[in-house]
């Protein structure tokens, strides 16, 4: 049966102490090399399941959950779950899934020409098995971690139809420009909304860029922490280049035992997912990425690719590129857009360059095909 916060999972401090320390903790286990062969006490969290039927998903593309089994994978010597990770149907989370999902909304024309896109966005408890026998119990925005991906263009009218269905008050707060009523901030505007209560927010699409929204209720840490969190894209005006493979990825972590960190990392939900179902990438189409830091209990987090260099644009706020790089960093709270061509077919590792991130979880593979 999973494990509860009840059982007192072990701290990533004691599962990263040494082998032996793993080999204690049945959900981890170091792979053999292919060469060899919360601070708080709430209870709840969102859930992602149906992730496979939205639009977007990569359920059908050769390397991704739908045509795997699951188990007996090797990471060629990194760390990683006995097995596997968890398939996404086990785990109500489909990262793969996730990295095109995209929810441009329901548009309609206002008497000014401006489109008006709008949104449907349900806090709701839920429980995931996020790593073998670990159930975390976590909050979600329309029952996924991360929340769905909203896209607009600078511009837009936008309208966020939000409604409470979990057991502790929330809010909606989005990173960008609106007044201080629609803020989503607990005694301004609507402030905190109580379970079974809904609130409307309304504000226009600007600056353009790659954000993110969040739960901004009191105690902050926990509330983002436990899934209240996703992806905001603001499209400019005049668009951007066409991407080949657009995508997003919002790095997170996991607090299992209510202590002051985190015993698992990952990028749009899963520990190890992009190990087992690498990323589908063409040699040398533009690969664009939307990178959304929102782990807490930790000060920093990294991006790093093997064998290649990517062009980064801070916030997304710019259309030319700050820095020509195979590494950058992201404190919480901050993103940007990566953008790379993949000259080589094969597989070529991104992960965490905080080595113990890594280790726990944030790591996978683009798996580069022969244009």
């Amino acid at each position: 049966m999973p494990k509860t916060l009840s059982e007192k999972l072990p701290s990533r401090r004691s599962m990263l102490s040494g082998a032996a320390a793993f080999a204690a903790v049945p959900a981890f286990t170091a792979i053999q090399a292919q060469a060899s062969s919360g601070h708080d006490q709430h209870s709840g969290n969102g859930a992602g399941g149906g992730a496979s039927a939205r639009s977007g998903s990569g359920a059908a593309q050769a390397g991704s959950p739908s045509s795997a089994v699951g188990t007996g994978v090797s990471h060629a010597g990194h760390a990683g779950f006995a097995g596997g990770s968890v398939l996404p149907e086990r785990a109500g989370i489909d990262p793969t899934a996730i990295l095109h999902d995209f929810d441009r909304g329901r548009t309609s024309i206002l008497p000014d020409g401006r489109t008006l896109r709008e949104w449907d966005i349900v806090a709701v408890d839920k429980d995931f098995e996020i790593a073998p026998g670990v159930t975390f119990p976590g909050w979600s925005y329309n029952g996924r971690i991360p929340g769905p991906t909203l896209w607009a263009q600078e511009g837009d009218a936008l309208r966020i139809h939000f409604t409470n269905a979990g057991a502790h008050p929330h809010t909606i707060h989005f990173h960008g420009i609106h007044t201080a009523e629609m803020d989503g901030t607990p005694g301004i505007g609507a402030g905190s909304i109580a379970p079974g209560q809904s609130f409307t927010y309304e504000f226009d699409a600007t600056p353009f860029g790659t954000h993110l929204y969040h739960c901004h209720q009191s105690p902050l840490a926990p509330h983002i922490a436990k899934g209240l969190y996703g992806g905001f894209i603001i499209e400019p005006k005049e668009g951007r280049p066409k991407a080949d493979n657009e995508m997003v990825m919002v790095m997170n972590g996991y607090n299992t035992d209510g202590g002051d960190d985190n015993e698992f990392y990952s990028v749009n939900g899963l520990p190890f997912h992009f190990m087992d179902f690498p990323v589908q990438v063409k040699q040398n189409e533009l690969v664009r990425i939307h990178l959304i830091n929102v782990l807490e209990y930790d000060p920093i987090n990294s991006f790093h690719v093997h064998g290649n260099f990517f062009h980064y644009y801070p916030t997304g706020t710019m259309l030319t590129p700050s820095e020509y790089t195979d590494t950058i960093s992201q404190v919480q709270g901050q993103r940007g857009i990566v953008e790379l061509r993949f000259p080589y077919p094969g597989k070529y590792m991104f992960h965490a360059h905080k080595t113990e991130f890594a280790e726990l979880g944030w790591m996978g593979f683009f798996e580069v095909s022969a244009s």
